[in-house]
């Protein structure tokens, strides 16, 4: 059913033109903004999807990253770095605030969208009114050690010696990087994540959680698609390594804002163990832990129903303080 407000359009961003989609019900309502994971992995189709029932008590805003989807054409492998995209979200967010008639939104960051959300938060609180996080990095280098000694633990588990093998041979990560074959070896230990449960609590291919939801759904254009298409291997490509060695436990603990955390009890892609921690290392004026227990990786996905009250019910506090 199309809403009051669903505007499908492209903004001038940091020298680039970006992708949004706004859906909502009222102008007046408190405005949230995704971003999304990967780098280069779109959410607009679960946004859209899934928050669409929580539309008469918030505004919701789907974003295509540079360099991927919708906001691919004209991205410069010189640009694509952690400092861009966090400037890119602060010019939207500021655009956003104009756009309606705000002084500030809220910011829901996804797993590579929660380091920019992150970033934003610590940096540029002026125009945020609270922060999300799910599937939230805390530090890349223990991330990617927590989450291939799971996989490796779970295949021994199960006797499975093909699987076994298969992580035997891409090695554990050194530093975070897989040495051999960093985004052919991180997509293979992706897989197995995948199948083991701690991706998503039901158990699927990469193809049929990730792929085929983005390629089968209405939300995007052909033109999009191929962004998509491209803009995967691309964001990895030129970014990943930056993106591990990001250490959040050490770098921003303070925030001047509330922060909340929404995180599935089975996570890890971005293990649960290292977000548990961090929050409680960090100062906020106002800070929450929210366990998901039947999700892994994206409570946004697996449990919609409880993710939208949560947003809802924190949202209405701070907007009531």
């Amino acid at each position: 059913m199309k809403k009051p407000i669903d505007i499908v359009e492209k903004v001038m961003i940091n020298g680039i033109e970006q992708k949004i989609h706004v859906i909502g019900t009222d102008i007046n309502n408190p405005l949230i903004l995704f971003i999304h994971g990967g780098p280069g992995v779109v959410n607009r189709h679960n946004v859209s999807k899934y928050m669409s029932g929580i539309t008469d008590k918030v505004t919701i805003v789907g974003w295509d990253q540079r360099g991927t989807g919708g906001s691919y054409k004209g991205a410069k492998k010189e640009d694509m770095n952690v400092d861009t995209f966090v400037e890119d979200a602060r010019e939207l967010t500021e655009y956003l605030c104009k756009k309606f008639n705000k002084d500030k939104i809220y910011i829901q960051g996804h797993s590579w969208g929660s380091c920019v959300g992150t970033l934003l938060a610590y940096k540029y609180p002026e125009n945020i009114k609270a922060y999300f996080g799910q599937g939230q990095l805390v530090n890349g280098i223990k991330n990617e050690e927590m989450s291939y000694d799971y996989v490796m633990e779970k295949a021994k588990a199960a006797g499975d010696e093909k699987d076994v093998q298969k992580l035997l041979e891409i090695k554990r990560p050194v530093k975070g990087l897989y040495v051999n074959n960093p985004i052919k070896d991180l997509t293979a230990q992706r897989q197995l994540l995948n199948k083991y449960g701690g991706a998503a609590v039901k158990c699927s291919s990469m193809w049929k959680s990730t792929i085929s939801p983005i390629l089968f759904s209405s939300e995007y254009t052909l033109s999009d698609i191929i962004g998509v298409l491209k803009g995967y291997s691309f964001s990895l490509k030129h970014m990943w390594e930056e993106v591990i060695k990001l250490d959040f436990a050490k770098d921003c603990t303070r925030f001047s804002i509330p922060m909340f955390y929404l995180i599935g009890s089975s996570d890890y892609n971005t293990p649960f163990e290292l977000s548990y921690e961090y929050y409680n290392s960090i100062e906020a004026p106002v800070k929450d832990y929210i366990w998901f227990k039947e999700s892994a990786h994206s409570p946004l996905a697996e449990e919609p129903d409880k993710f939208g009250k949560t947003l809802v019910e924190k949202i209405e506090l701070i907007e009531a303080m």
